[in-house]
């Protein structure tokens, strides 16, 4: 069983904001799939990952986590050793043998040097013990995505708006946007799709939890709020929207009188 432990909760990760401002948004939004079933750990990781706009799905088995990493895609996996029904190494080693390479990264109490081959020999890309700091876990899981070609991001640029996923910036025009992480992972997901209509349902499946539960009408919400600072203040109709199915970022943004 997985035991939380200092350095969780203690220290400099404890003294983290609830809502961290774009300066400290690091590299691009990711989806993760973390298999952990201490529910003390998963709560914390999820909190501390989501404040940076990451999506995060939880799985508490092998059965469950092994049906999550093959049913959909996840840029990294967080993978727990103890788990209810077996070795989340088991998990590793199915994936692998399935041809799936998403890069995985075991969070595990046992810190001997042997359970580090073994995790690695299994085909994991990473092995972190417990207890550990949050920042540690996030650098980790930066550096993993980092090491595969298709990974590093390029700037992505609409007209004159440009979103940098690694320095995590946007700018319209030369000037500087500010931006919430969520709003930030919204527009980067308008961007990589330009002109193509998104439907609210595809948009809360790619920038919110598949288990998301709150507010139908979060998305309406978000694409206000995101207007208000890409479009209103340049007189620019940037993201459109798209009658009974949701919205769509345009290549040519109109220009209103």
């Amino acid at each position: 069983m997985a035991t939380p432990g200092p350095p969780i909760g203690q220290g400099d990760d404890a003294q983290e904001p609830a809502r961290r401002g774009p300066a400290c948004l690091r590299g691009r939004v990711m989806r993760i799939l973390l298999v952990e079933d201490d529910i003390e750990i998963t709560n914390l990781v999820r909190v501390a990952l989501r404040r940076d706009a990451h999506v995060v799905e939880g799985a508490g088995t092998c059965a469950e986590g092994l049906w999550y990493a093959t049913e959909f895609a996840f840029d990294v996996v967080i993978l727990d050793r103890d788990l209810p029904d077996g070795d989340g190494l088991d998990v590793c080693r199915s994936l692998r043998q399935r041809g799936a390479w998403v890069p995985v990264l075991v969070l595990s109490g046992r810190n001997q040097v042997r359970d580090r081959v073994d995790g690695l020999n299994a085909g994991a890309d990473d092995y972190l013990v417990k207890p550990f700091a949050l920042s540690e876990l996030g650098a980790r899981l930066r550096a993993l995505v980092r090491r595969t070609p298709h990974e590093r991001p390029t700037t992505l640029s609409v007209g004159d708006l440009v979103l940098d996923p690694a320095a995590r910036t946007v700018t319209r025009n030369g000037t500087c946007i500010e931006l919430r992480p969520k709003e930030f992972a919204l527009l980067e997901l308008f961007m990589r799709r330009k002109d193509e209509a998104l439907s609210r349902a595809e948009i809360l499946d790619q920038a919110w939890d598949m288990a998301y539960d709150g507010m139908s009408n979060v998305v309406d919400v978000h694409v206000k709020s995101l207007r208000a600072k890409i479009d209103r203040p340049y007189g620019t109709t940037t993201i459109e929207t798209v009658r009974s199915i949701g919205y769509r970022l345009v290549s040519e943004s109109s220009v209103r009188a």
